[in-house]
């Protein structure tokens, strides 16, 4: 490659730092006159002296971390605060559970009147919360924006009035604006409720590390936040140390961002829109050519993201043009030379555009599109292994907490920890041992508004509080009245079907579901608060065989409706998940923990693929979760009948959602069930511990429940 097709770094860095500083100097003021606090202003530290204060008196003090409008994956998080336990979540609301619009930037009020009805059933309400902090520090976040939009002027002043990067936009920052005086007024605490604005990356950092089962060691612990965007940069490194956080980097920079680089790349090429893409493009580079010898685009596409000293990541504008045009026109020629033009945004979601497997035997760019997803995915993990490698020669620990969106990139971090090895600790810090990382289970922006809150928590002098062990945080168990209303839905049969208060119940429901799924049957499980983050771990859950090799094509023809490429995710005993994967010794800390929540891709063994071809990928990979009976009762109970029925302590795991979120509430259970035609049976639990099933009625009736929920009762007599 030429030096001409190489460019790093912005057109006009001086001009854009310049207009850093102007905004930060005058948007700090302006919007603390509007409520918005900076965490190191006077308000923030006479709050945190009061909070202090009262912690020191025996008082429990709630904190909310608050995703406002203006973002991607608005939320609210309540942290109930003791001086002798420290922090300890009470819930995670994601508004766009309750609303239906998937990664919403809407102002989360079904969120907060969710957290505010558990308040007050813990006799509580809004008013006694100390502090409410935002998980981004608005003012920063504006003068980077402002910064971003100037750094190839005049072709990036498009950005300041269209998307910079997904559901951010100098635009929306008006809604910012009146956060603050629509708190007050809604909650009647005056003209403004106080806000103290938190940095992005800080949150992401301090919660991940705090969760995870390295926040009692000795040795230093390192901590990568890889992200699309924080306030300040996209990549920050952490260390901590003795109990306290010291950020080591950040490279102050939107678009030499990892997260962006796949976000692009994956939604102008497989056809998906921001924040739909990731996920979709990862599963589709397992079935392209992986190897990095033989894949025909990766030696060129490379290129793109430049990898220099000291970790750094930087963006080939030369041949990248996201940094001006992200949505219309984000290549430049070099790039067009490699991949092709990008689809237009009018034809994403458009069945023409979107990359299918299916669409190989008829379609002949389809194996040339599933190459440059491949090819896509071994730059991704080229970058990751940089930033990494850097990180760990310079703090000297093996242990690793990875974290922001990147860290959604299961195969990824399967790299990590398998690059990471012995030979490269040998090499690097002359010692015998291998990578020890951990992935929090909301890596992403809705985990932020935990890590705001309990880093506040952290400010005014709590202890850390305890790790998490699962993730069961958004919203309130359904409760028996809001679950009978939602069955009497005209096109829904149902039928109470006992009762999990007890462990024989409990017992008996989760073996007629593992009767149900040994019998062929598509299963969906809606029990307690939702799983808080991307992944359904088991209350909501579609559950079917591992060992039917048909299942998966079922499932995503039609029950998800959704593309081929997608695999199906494994939920395993710890005995069976050991049987049948390769569990990585890196992984192993806490009982194989890591492995809880969907966030590691493992190999499976030779096996594994005759047994439970449903959950084994194209690469022979699955993206396993580890279900533990002190976490999650009933799903463990159903998995040890399965084991019974089916001779493998395994299921299909894939979550409880059509073409949206994960069902929230019943009526939401109720209408997705109306939605997938391939679905058999709802099993819902009410907060009473009644045991119902759903199932549809009338034409799309199709007999398989009734006739083997008969058959399961004259067995057990």
């Amino acid at each position: 490659m030429l030096k001409s097709d190489i460019r790093i770094g912005p057109r006009h860095p001086r001009f854009a730092a310049a207009g850093y500083e102007l905004t930060r100097r005058l948007s700090e003021p302006a919007m603390a006159r509007l409520g918005l606090h900076k965490a190191n202003g006077q308000f923030a530290k006479r709050t945190i002296a009061s909070i202090r204060e009262r912690l020191q008196r025996g008082e429990t003090v709630y904190i909310a971390g608050l995703a406002g409008p203006g973002t991607h994956n608005t939320g609210v998080a309540l942290v109930e605060v003791t001086q002798r336990g420290g922090p300890r979540l009470i819930v995670n609301n994601e508004e766009e559970r309750f609303s239906g619009n998937k990664h919403t930037n809407e102002f989360p009020q079904h969120a907060l009147d969710n957290m505010r009805e558990v308040l007050r059933r813990m006799g509580r309400d809004i008013g006694d919360i100390a502090a409410f902090v935002t998980t981004w520090d608005y003012p920063a976040l504006m003068a980077m924006l402002i910064r971003t939009s100037f750094e190839e002027a005049l072709g990036s002043f498009k950005l300041l009035r269209s998307p910079i990067a997904p559901a951010i936009s100098l635009r929306q920052m008006d809604q910012v604006r009146r956060l603050s005086r629509k708190l007050g007024s809604m909650y009647g605490l005056g003209e403004q409720l106080p806000l103290i604005c938190m940095p992005h990356h800080d949150n992401h950092a301090w919660y991940s590390f705090t969760a995870s089962p390295f926040a009692d060691m000795r040795e230093p612990v390192a901590i990568a936040v890889l992200d699309g965007t924080g306030d300040v940069g996209s990549i920050s490194l952490y260390v901590a140390e003795n109990g306290e956080m010291t950020q080591l980097y950040c490279n102050e920079s939107l678009f030499d961002s990892l997260g962006a680089f796949y976000t692009v790349i994956s939604s102008s090429q497989g056809g998906w829109t921001w924040l739909s893409s990731e996920g979709r493009y990862m599963g589709a580079a397992a079935w392209g050519d992986m190897n990095r010898a033989t894949n025909p685009y990766y030696q060129r596409l490379k290129a793109v993201l430049q990898l220099g000293p000291n970790g750094t990541v930087h963006l080939n504008r030369a041949m990248a043009n996201w940094h001006s045009d992200p949505v219309d026109n984000p290549y430049k020629a070099p790039l067009i030379d490699i991949l092709g033009p990008p689809l237009r945004p009018d034809q994403l979601w458009n069945p023409d555009a979107v990359l299918r497997v299916e669409d190989i035997h008829h379609r002949p760019d389809t194996k040339d599109r599933l190459d440059k997803a491949a090819a896509t995915q071994l730059v991704f993990e080229d970058a990751m292994i940089h930033v990494i490698d850097h990180l760990l020669r310079l703090t000297g620990t093996d242990r690793l907490v990875l974290t922001g969106g990147v860290a959604l990139n299961a195969l990824g971090n399967m790299r990590l920890l398998e690059h990471f090895n012995e030979a490269w600790f040998m090499e690097a810090q002359q010692r015998k041992t291998r990578l020890h990382m951990w992935v929090p289970p909301v890596p992403g922006d809705p985990g932020v508004p935990i890590g705001a809150a309990w880093l506040f928590a952290h400010m005014a002098g709590a202890p850390r509080g305890a790790p998490l062990s699962h993730a069961f945080y958004c919203g309130l168990p359904p409760t028996h009245a809001d679950i009978t209303a939602a069955l009497k839905a005209d096109d829904v049969a149902s039928a109470a079907i006992g009762q999990v208060a007890t462990p024989e119940g409990q017992d008996a429901i989760a073996d007629l579901m593992a009767f149900m799924v040994a019998q062929g049957g598509v299963v969906a499980i809606y029990q307690g608060a939702a799983e808080t983050g991307p992944r359904a771990l088991g209350h909501r859950s579609i559950l079917a065989n591992p060992r039917d090799p048909n299942v998966r094509e079922r499932l995503n023809e039609r029950v998800k409706y959704r593309e081929a490429i997608r695999p199906l995710a494994p939920m395993a005993t710890l005995e069976a998940a050991l049987e049948y994967f390769e569990l990585e010794d890196g992984a192993s800390d806490s009982d194989y923990n890591a492995y809880n929540y969907m966030v590691l891709t493992a190999h499976s063994k030779p096996q594994a693929r005759e047994t439970i071809p449903a959950v084994v990928h194209a690469d022979g990979t699955g993206r396993i979760q580890i279900v533990r009976e002190a976490d999650d009762p009933l799903t463990y109970a159903y998995l040890k009948a399965l084991g019974r029925r089916i001779g493998v302590e395994m299921s299909v795991n894939t979550s409880f959602n059509v073409a949206g979120p994960i069902a929230q509430t019943p009526a939401q259970a109720m209408e997705t069930l109306r939605r997938s035609k391939g679905l058999d049976v709802v099993v819902l639990v009410a907060d009473d511990g009644t045991a119902y099933a759903a199932w549809h009625a009338g034409e799309r009736n199709n007999g398989r429940f009734k006739e083997w929920y008969a058959e399961w009762t004259k067995a057990r007599g």
